[in-house]
C-alpha cells in the first residue's frame, strides 16, 4: 500500500498535540459550561445514548479491522479504521453537547453497584483523556506508509481505544437510569 500524504513529522507533532489539547481542554472546561436552562426542544439524554451507541459500533469497528488486518486484508482494515475515526469525532461532537446541555447526574451513593461503576467510569476517563495523540499518532503512521512504525504503536493504542469503547457503553447503560 501506497502512502496516502507526505510525511512532515515536525507539523503532523504539531497537528496532533494541538488537536489533542484542545479537545482534552473543552471536555475539561465541560465541567464548568453548562446551558441546563436552554430549552433543545428534546430531551437531550437522547445524545448520551447516541453517544453509547457510536461507542459500541466503534467497538465492533475496532474488532472488524483487527480481524482484517489479521487476514492480511489491509483495504478492509483501512477503511473500518477510518470509519471508527469519523464515529469518535461525531461522538465528541455529541459528547460535548450532552454535557453541555444535559447537567450532572450522579450514580446512587447506596448503589451496590456503586464501587464498581466509579472504577469503570474512573478508568474510562483516565484513558480516553490519553488515548487521543495516541490514535492519531497511529493513523498518521499508516497515512504515511510507516507500517512497523505504525503496528508497533496499534498494540498498544488498540487495546485502549477499544477498553474505552466498550467501557462508554458499560457506563451509559449504569448511568441512563439516573438521568432526570
Amino acid at each position: 500500500m501506497k502512502a496516502e500524504m507526505k510525511k512532515n513529522d515536525k507539523l503532523a507533532k504539531t497537528l496532533i498535540y494541538l488537536v489533542s489539547s484542545v479537545v482534552f481542554l473543552v471536555v475539561v472546561s465541560l465541567r464548568y459550561l453548562k446551558f441546563t436552562n436552554v430549552n433543545l426542544g428534546f430531551n437531550v439524554h437522547v445524545l448520551a445514548k447516541a453517544n453509547a451507541l457510536i461507542n459500541g459500533t466503534v467497538a465492533v469497528l475496532l474488532v472488524a479491522a483487527l480481524v482484517a488486518v489479521k487476514k492480511k486484508n489491509f483495504e478492509a482494515h483501512k477503511k473500518l479504521m477510518k470509519g471508527a475515526i469519523y464515529l469518535s469525532v461525531l461522538f465528541l461532537v455529541t459528547y460535548i453537547g450532552h454535557h453541555m446541555f444535559a447537567g450532572e447526574t450522579e450514580f446512587p451513593k447506596d448503589h451496590a453497584l456503586r464501587g464498581f461503576y466509579l472504577v469503570i467510569l474512573s478508568t474510562h476517563i483516565v484513558l480516553a483523556a490519553v488515548i487521543l495523540p495516541f490514535i492519531l499518532f497511529t493513523a498518521y503512521r499508516a497515512l504515511i506508509a510507516e507500517f512497523p512504525a505504525h503496528k508497533k504503536l496499534a498494540k498498544y493504542t488498540w487495546p485502549i481505544w477499544f477498553y474505552v469503547a466498550v467501557t462508554g457503553v458499560v457506563v451509559y447503560f449504569m448511568i441512563s437510569p439516573y438521568y432526570h
